[in-house]
């Protein structure tokens, strides 16, 4: 199948269960509270429906849209997506929002969050319980890490393995390490048997926007398989290591790759280590900048740890790695509102690109449960249009006492649906321009 198809598909399942989650989260304490829920869908659908279906026993009308940009339940007496002006024009009705205590209101809006985080717990536990916990621990890299160009002119070696971030061990590389790398003042590196220290200036965290982030990889580019030419022509063989190219000396893997793909068709000249010898052979790159080769992964070279859990222990562990998952979320906000960082936002695009080229159920619920805590997060900015925006509205009615204005909250609706459209637009379209500057 089609690796676009695929993470196309894999994107749509997972939001699709999302919304579905997150709206049921309104939908349940509304429920509760006695509220009158008028419509439930999966996507918008505006001036139509794909699917739609009101059962006779129930006062909620069931359906798909066509714009798969989310989802939403139309709430009774609330100022919301749809903007009925009518309906609040009329009397208060007992079924409706706008009469219920403030704190039945605050619940209900921050249902949907609240059903994400708890959905991206179970799903952590269950993919712990099914397939254990994995991980890469740093001292077992003995062939050190390769590092981007910005990194190296801050004092990073290809092969360096870090061990400490101001002072605090680092113990596997993840997204809340490369952090912690980038806003360090000091890293210690085991360079050649030897620990260096590496001072890093106060802009140093912009390696983390370059177009070569991650900003720390995987050193080696051994071969684990010959897919055909012109590996095989060449005589490449499994176990071969590519160290350079050209004469380009101590080479990490995406430094090879990258130098394959700016050398499309032209003859070149690899290095590399077959039986602890020394060979230099000559290789002509395909039109993609391909030799056709498969590289060993990780756990095909260094020993990986795989922690196991029970059922019982399987939940405090998922919900450990979503609060570490959350709290790494939250570190990264902060950047959003910086030139480089705005520049990252990425759209649909950006979003399929991290799912798997090959369907893996392991890969997809645990990206999946990510997805859930984006989507819990973002819900609670203080944006009117989004839950953070109408939670905004109710705090201040449960500390002032009095209701805000509606002729204000709708205006403010309006504002934040044109806010959130602009930034969907602005995500994507970053997205195509990153596609055509490839």
């Amino acid at each position: 199948m089609n690796i676009i198809l695929i993470k196309a598909v894999q994107l749509i399942l997972s939001l699709s269960i999302l919304v579905i989650i997150h709206e049921c989260g309104h939908f349940f304490f509304a429920k509760i509270f006695k509220v009158r829920v008028e419509k439930f869908y999966l996507f918008f659908n505006p001036w139509f429906s794909l699917f739609k279906y009101k059962p006779k026993w129930s006062e909620t009308e069931y359906g798909v849209g066509w714009v798969p940009l989310g989802g939403y339940v139309k709430i009774s007496g609330m100022i919301d997506e749809s903007m009925d002006k009518e309906a609040l024009a009329q009397p208060p009705q007992p079924w409706e929002f706008r009469i219920k205590p403030a704190w039945q209101r605050l619940l209900i809006m921050v249902g949907g969050v609240l059903m994400n985080f708890i959905l991206a717990f179970l799903i952590y536990s269950m993919v712990v319980f099914a397939w254990g916990e994995g991980y890469l621990p740093v001292k077992n890299v003995k062939m050190g890490y390769a590092f981007n160009t910005m990194a190296q002119n801050a004092g990073f070696q290809n092969g360096d393995i870090p061990l400490t971030a101001d002072g605090v061990t680092i113990e596997r590389i993840d997204t809340k390490t490369l952090f912690a790398i980038a806003e360090a003042k000091e890293v210690t590196v085991l360079r050649k048997g030897e620990i260096v220290a590496i001072q890093l200036a106060a802009d140093f965290e912009k390696v983390l926007f370059e177009k070569e982030y991650p900003f720390i990889a995987l050193y080696p580019f051994v071969i684990k398989q010959i897919v055909g030419n012109p590996a095989k022509n060449a005589g490449l063989q499994v176990g071969d290591s590519l160290v350079g190219i050209n004469g380009e000396e101590n080479l990490s893997a995406p430094e090879i790759q990258k130098l394959l793909a700016e050398n499309t068709e032209k003859e070149i000249t690899i290095d590399l280590y077959r039986k602890n010898q020394l060979l230099s052979i000559p290789i002509t790159p395909n039109e993609s900048g391909k030799i056709n080769v498969g590289i060993k992964s990780p756990s095909d070279i260094y020993e990986t740890v795989r922690v196991k859990y029970n059922f019982i222990s399987a939940f405090p562990a998922g919900i450990k790695i979503g609060l570490k998952t959350i709290e790494s979320y939250l570190s990264q906000f902060k950047y959003l509102f910086s030139k480089e960082g705005a520049k990252s936002v990425g759209g649909f695009g950006a979003i399929g690109n991290l799912f798997p080229e090959r369907w893996n159920w392991a890969d997809f619920w645990y990206m999946t449960a990510l997805l859930s805590i984006i989507l819990g997060v973002m819900n609670l900015l203080p944006i009117p249009a989004l839950d953070g925006g109408h939670v905004m509205f109710l705090l201040y009615e449960v500390v002032s006492g009095r209701k805000p204005n509606e002729k204000l909250m709708e205006y403010a609706q309006i504002a934040g649906m044109i806010f959130l459209l602009l930034l969907v637009l602005y995500a994507n379209g970053n997205d195509i321009f990153r596609f055509l500057n490839k």
